[in-house]
């Protein structure tokens, strides 16, 4: 029987009455659309950030759409991101009309090199869009002081790290716009597609509140091009329901990834970044000081990933790789990038590795996959 990769069931059984509880809710009172449960979350969720703004949207994707929106980017308007994302980061990019300018990643973190966005800046630059991928924020400071000298907004992608921290700030509230994604398997997720946005500046939230119903700022007033980007009252209320243990869960990632690194650290340290291959398995550092992680996924670095991938499925234990190949690489990504200039995201996508991971993780499942790794990496090392 093989170990789940998220348990999703496990957590839907602790919180099933809640859930339940919620859902009959709006089943009851009927407003499916922009219901009493939407403004409930957004007022938890913007409390819980210490955002003056919360705007629930249809997706993780809608709300980097909608952020890009807001900001009037224009076609032939450069974002600089990183290249080690999922697709949807530089697609809203094009889709909005800009131009995706990546910037390799720092491999220690994987999230993008704030000490190389200065020399990518040109007259075209409008917006930064740095990703904090894994759960761990990049490094704000960095990226917002050169924002700040550039007169350039922020827009934060935390669609993985929802309730990290950084330097005592939460994700979503570190930059101009935050955007994270309710996705299932996300730190805090739905049961379906959702999203939010996090903002401070009125002007700015009055625009996002505006593009997520198709542009109006009363009924049938239309003052700017939107999309139906609304997220829906069912799945507000599932977020509700679980954001009840959130602080529960943030506490049990910490302990469950801490677990990983002491019963893999001693025989996979980090030795130091390769852009060839990892030395059979190795940890990424744990967070600095000033960082918390939400640990989205628990990934290593692998030698020989398809082969340890392949004998782990057998064994029982499932791997997931985010993400294999960096946005620069891909062919609809590549007219805007050499392929080559983002070598550390190039490498890294061949070596990454995510393990089961979650706040319902068991001792004995963890204890499973770290022997079933060991055993695996030192056989076909032999």
């Amino acid at each position: 029987m093989s170990i789940p990769f998220i348990d999703l069931k496990k957590q839907y059984e602790e919180i099933r009455p809640r859930v339940q509880e919620r859902i009959n809710t709006v089943l009851e009172h009927g407003q499916y659309i922009l219901g009493p449960e939407v403004q409930e979350l957004e007022k938890k969720l913007a409390a819980f950030t210490g955002s003056k703004h919360c705007i629930t949207v249809a997706s993780g994707t809608e709300a980097l759409l909608i952020a890009l929106m807001a900001l009037d980017i224009q076609p032939g308007d450069e974002v600089i991101t990183s290249p080690f994302t999922f697709a949807a980061t530089g697609e809203m990019i094009v889709l909005a009309g800009g131009k995706p300018v990546f910037v390799d990643v720092d491999p220690r973190t994987c999230n993008i090199d704030a000490t190389k966005i200065a020399q990518r800046i040109t007259s075209k630059t409008r917006a930064i869009m740095p990703v904090s991928l894994y759960g761990q924020v990049a490094d704000m400071d960095v990226v917002n002081e050169i924002a700040t000298r550039n007169g350039i907004p922020v827009i934060e992608d935390a669609a993985q790290s929802f309730g990290a921290e950084y330097k005592g700030r939460r994700s979503c509230n570190i930059s101009t716009i935050g955007a994270t994604s309710f996705f299932p398997s996300k730190p805090l997720g739905c049961y379906g597609d959702g999203g939010a946005l996090f903002l401070n500046d009125d002007r700015l939230a009055q625009a996002c509140r505006e593009i997520r119903v198709h542009g109006q700022s009363k009924r049938y007033w239309h003052t700017r091009i939107g999309v139906g980007g609304r997220m829906d009252t069912l799945q507000c209320a599932i977020v509700l329901a679980k954001f009840e243990r959130f602080e529960w869960e943030l506490k049990r990632r910490q302990e469950v990834a801490l677990r990983y690194h002491d019963l893999l650290g001693k025989k996979f340290p980090f030795h130091g970044y390769s852009k060839t291959s990892a030395r059979g398995c190795q940890l990424l550092p744990w967070p600095d000081a000033g960082y918390t992680s939400v640990f989205a996924q628990f990934t290593v670095l692998v030698k020989d990933r398809d082969a340890v991938q392949e004998q782990l499925k057998a064994r029982g234990v499932p791997t997931a790789v985010h993400y294999p190949i960096p946005l620069n690489e891909q062919p609809a990504y590549a007219k805007f990038c050499c392929p080559d200039c983002t070598p550390h995201a190039s490498a890294l996508g061949k070596q990454v590795m995510s393990l089961p991971f979650g706040p319902d993780l068991t001792i004995a499942d963890q204890d499973l996959v770290t022997s079933e790794l060991i055993a695996v990496v030192q056989v076909l090392q032999s």
